[in-house]
Parts: structure tokens; sequence; C-alpha cells
């Protein structure tokens, strides 16, 4: 049986971020509009283990939306802490938190190592230095390979988060990035387009027109190319497009930009959509079309619609799964 990986979020939104970056306004992208307690912390533990079952599953605590190390030691401390009965009960297996690449120094990570700390996630973003000058982050592209590198040196698993769509961004730009990253021997990644979120300079450089973010097409196709570098080399992708949050949903958030409450599904049509045009070079009455278990409804397509595509040239169109097939990789059978 496959065992599946979950994750339970804890927010510490924007805490110890020494810069605003012009895209960031943490708590209203996460819907948290403020820290997390030690309290809260057990309660949403214990809520979210209360849903999972724990039987041949893999289960990790992550500390997301705000740059962990940059916390005061004491209080790094203090949430690690809190984490580790839930650890050495085996209740959990892993801890995985998000920092700023200019934020990682042998003294902290000697602090993570020993709280069994498994992953860390840099906010990368980009490897362009133009495109961090101008998204106000702070560092350059030398900060992130040098926090890669140490973090992989002290024997964790290395996240690096991308955005694609900043100012100055191009596709060829964010590609590159992504080749960085897997050079960098990241072992997972994040991809966000950059959303126009409220209150934030982003927002600022949009109503004066000195910002155009992507468009929802244009989203899908260059994360599209981006995911297809990270599968090419074996780097997990985590994540595509920014959790829906209720103030994302609603639009009391977000301004403008790439956002659907689907954005990975989307990417995912798209790959298969490309993968299953060699079919339509025919014409028949009946196709059955065999893929893994875990790709059915990506291959079927977000609302049906490489299904629905396919249906233009075949009178019926069957998908099925085939434990044997793996990835993209699908076998037709024209009837």
């Amino acid at each position: 049986m496959l065992r599946k990986h979950f994750t339970i979020p804890l927010f510490i939104p924007q805490l110890a971020c020494p810069f605003q970056c012009v895209y960031c306004n943490q708590k209203n992208i996460s819907g948290q509009k403020k820290s997390i307690s030690t309290t809260e912390i057990v309660d949403v533990m214990n809520k979210h283990l209360k849903t999972i079952p724990s039987e041949n599953n893999i289960i990790e605590v992550g500390f997301f939306g705000g740059n962990f190390t940059g916390l005061p030691i004491a209080d790094q401390e203090n949430y690690l802490k809190i984490i580790q009965p839930y650890l050495e009960s085996g209740v959990i297996q892993g801890i995985r938190l998000s920092t700023r690449p200019d934020y990682i120094d042998e003294e902290r990570l000697s602090l993570l190592k020993r709280y069994h700390v498994q992953t860390i996630e840099l906010g990368a973003q980009s490897m362009d230095d133009e495109v961090l000058r101008l998204s106000g982050r702070g560092h350059g592209a030398d900060e992130i390979v040098k926090a890669s590198k140490l973090i992989k040196q002290w024997g964790f698993e290395l996240g690096l988060q991308m955005m694609c769509g900043l100012p100055a961004d191009t596709l060829e730009k964010s590609l590159q990035t992504a080749r960085s990253i897997v050079a960098l021997g990241a072992d997972n990644t994040r991809i966000y387009p950059t959303l126009v979120i409220k209150d934030t300079e982003l927002e600022n450089l949009f109503l004066e027109k000195k910002y155009t973010p992507l468009s929802l097409d244009e989203a899908v196709m260059w994360t599209k190319e981006l995911y297809r570098v990270f599968e090419e080399a074996g780097v997990k992708v985590l994540r595509m497009g920014l959790h829906p949050s209720e103030g994302l949903i609603g639009g009391e958030s977000l301004v403008a930009g790439p956002f659907h409450v689907s954005f990975g599904e989307l990417v995912m049509t798209a790959l298969w959509k490309e993968s299953l045009l060699p079919l339509l070079r025919n014409k028949d009455n009946e196709i059955i079309i065999s893929v893994a278990p875990e790709q059915i409804n990506n291959a079927i397509g977000h609302q049906a619609s490489n299904k629905k595509l396919l249906q233009e040239n075949y009178k019926k169109v069957l998908f099925k799964t085939d434990p044997l097939l793996k990835n993209r990789n699908y076998h037709a059978d024209h009837c």
C-alpha cells in the first residue's frame, strides 16, 4: 500500500522577517492575523491528528509563513520543544520549517539538528539578482547558494521555494531559477506564481501601472515548463499555487494575479493535454486510456477538459487505472 504524506501546518506569519518583500503580506496570504501560541500549537496538533490515520502514513509538522531561524533562539526552542513528545512517541515522523537564506549559519543549524528538524525550506523565489533586488528580498543569489550548500552539508533535506512572474522576471529567468534549484541539490520545491496582495508594495506598483502580473493562462504555461524541469531531475514539487485561504477565495486579500483554487490541477491538466494530443490524430468509435491510479483525475483533466477534447474525435472515451503504469505514461486501446 502506498504511504501517504501529511503535513500539519503551523503558521508564524512574518515573524522575524527583516525586510518587507514587495509581494508579501503573510497575514492576508495565510489568512492568519497573529502568531500561533504554544497552547494553540497543541490544539492544532491534536485536532489534525484526530483526522489523520496514523497507520502506514507519514506525518510531519511544518512551521510556515515566517522566518523561523530569524526568531530569537529561545523562541525557536520553545516552538520545537512542544513538538518533541510527538516525535518521541512516534505519532509524527518529522519537522519541516521555512526560512530565509540569509538566516542560515552553523549555530542555527546545530540547534535545528538537536531538535530533530528534518527539512529546511528556503524562500529562494528567484536566482536572478535583478529580480531579487526589485522584489525587496534584501539578499542576492549568492546567499541562496551558500545557505543551500550548508543545509545539505548538515544532513537536512533541502526545499527551495520559487516564485514566477515577479518584477523583471521572464520565463527564461524562471527556468534558470528552476535549473539552479536542481543544481543545488534540492529534494523538493514549491512553485508560486506571483499574486498582487492587498497592502503590499506590489499593489502600489500595480495600481501605478508599473507592474503587470501574469495572466492565469501564462501562469499555467510557465509553471508547466518549470514542473517539467523538476520532474526530469527527480525534484519533488510539493505545491503549485498559493494555498486558497479565505481572503484569497473571497477576494478580500487579492488585488490581481493568476489565483485559482485548483491551480495545481490546471497545471497537471495542461501537462496531460500535451501527452494526449497524439491521440487526436485518429478518429474511432471508442478509445480506452489506461493511466497510473494516482494520475486518473489529472488525465481526465480539470472539469474533464481533456476527456471532452478527446470526445471531439471519439464517440466514446473511457479512462481506467493500471497500477503498472507510472507518472504520465499511458496505454490507449482503440475500438
